[in-house]
């Protein structure tokens, strides 16, 4: 099946060349990084964890939304997401990719992922991380290369999963939300971070990403419609907005009740950094134009998915789950990571500005995770589209 990957369109091979381009710049500062180590970035010893890890988080929340298509299809067997989760399915394979590779440059050095398993420390959060995130990994590798070489095999009528794979189907949907519960685990679990010593951490970090990963979907869905025969079906889409909106609706909640929380009962170290996150703190203030537009975008995307007019509407839908995904990343990606440590445990005020070479890195993961999700979707739909004609 690879080989359905190595033709296209110029438009495709415009597009791979562009990535590769970004990848070659990301990997470019990655070696000046290796050489001078972490120094080359804005990470001090206050800010321990920068612009990595903070996408990272985020990304993980991404590949864990694709259990939002998984469980409807497989569980509850809705036929209408027949033709988008095998989409939902490989944009989780490049969305852990890019964690794995986001967390070897945060390394600093990559042999030190070794440790991990040379030494391993089950009382360790990081450790289980390991494992979910490589886990879930394979699982999505296996489930999905397994369905679609199926229907390589078969390409003249539609032919049902082998019985053989369905319990790794089964076993990935609590692995699913397990990676980001883990993922929450790492922050939960330190006590010198008042922001982050919170009860709800997981339950925010699941609605979220129960959010922003089929928002994701959704932009992608419509630009391969428009690009390709391929249509994901607008029932599909339309069932897909409806969990995007009941979980968006859920992470706003839990936003609010973070600041009841904070400023009912004044708890010093938990107020300060939300005020130093919409306000700014003794006059430390570099994430509040970030953390006010995220709020802004996120609540006229609500308002767009709401009305019908706009929900209907392929396009102003696409520019909605688009504002809502930015939302999601700042608010995650930027501010909930980021803005965690301020003040610091001596109550000192750090602020974190990542820098040029950091930035360059951090672009070509995501450019490498373009690449890998274009390569699988190319794959996926042109074995589909040959099942269908």
């Amino acid at each position: 099946m690879i080989e359905k990957a190595l033709t296209g369109s110029s438009k495709y091979w415009a597009w791979m060349a562009f990535l590769a381009v970004l990848v070659g710049i990301g990997a470019l500062s990655y070696s000046q990084q290796f050489q001078y180590g972490l120094g080359y970035t804005g990470m001090s010893r206050d800010v321990s964890w920068g612009l990595y890890i903070s996408q990272f988080t985020f990304m993980v929340g991404v590949a864990a939304g694709g259990v939002m298509l998984v469980l409807p299809y497989y569980i509850h067997d809705f036929k209408a997401f027949h033709r988008i989760t095998i989409l939902g399915e490989f944009l989780a394979i490049a969305a852990v990719c890019m964690c794995l590779m986001f967390i070897i440059a945060d390394l600093g050095q990559p042999m030190r992922l070794m440790n991990v398993l040379l030494h391993p420390t089950p009382h360790s959060m990081l450790f289980w991380d390991m494992i979910v995130l490589n886990g879930y990994l394979f699982l999505n590798l296996l489930v999905g290369w397994t369905l679609v070489h199926a229907e390589y095999k078969s390409p003249h009528r539609p032919v049902p999963p082998p019985k053989w794979i369905k319990p790794f189907i089964y076993l990935s949907i609590p692995w699913a939300v397990s990676i980001h519960t883990v993922t929450a685990f790492l922050y939960a679990g330190l006590p010198g971070r008042d922001f982050w010593l919170t009860a709800i951490m997981a339950p925010r970090f699941l609605a979220s990403a129960f959010a922003a990963g089929p928002s994701l979907l959704v932009v992608m869905a419509l630009i391969i419609k428009r690009v390709t025969k391929f249509d994901a079906g607008q029932v599909a889409i339309q069932k897909l907005v409806t969990i995007i909106t009941y979980a968006a609706l859920m992470n706003f909640f839990f936003i609010a009740m973070e600041f009841f929380t904070a400023f009912y009962s004044n708890i010093p170290g938990h107020k300060a950094t939300l005020e130093y996150l919409f306000w700014g703190l003794d006059g430390a203030n570099s994430l509040v134009p970030w953390m006010r537009f995220s709020m802004f975008i996120g609540a006229i995307a609500m308002v767009m998915i709401l009305l019908p007019k706009t929900r209907y509407n392929e396009k102003t839908l696409g520019v909605a789950c688009g504002m809502l995904f930015i939302s999601l990343w700042i608010d995650k990606g930027l501010g909930l990571v980021l803005g965690g440590f301020v003040p610091s445990p001596t109550e000192y005020i750090t602020q974190y500005y990542p820098t040029a070479g950091e930035l360059a890195i951090t672009v070509g993961v995501w450019a490498a995770g373009f690449m890998i999700v274009t390569v699988l979707y190319k794959i996926a739909i042109s074995v589909r589209l040959n099942v269908e004609n």
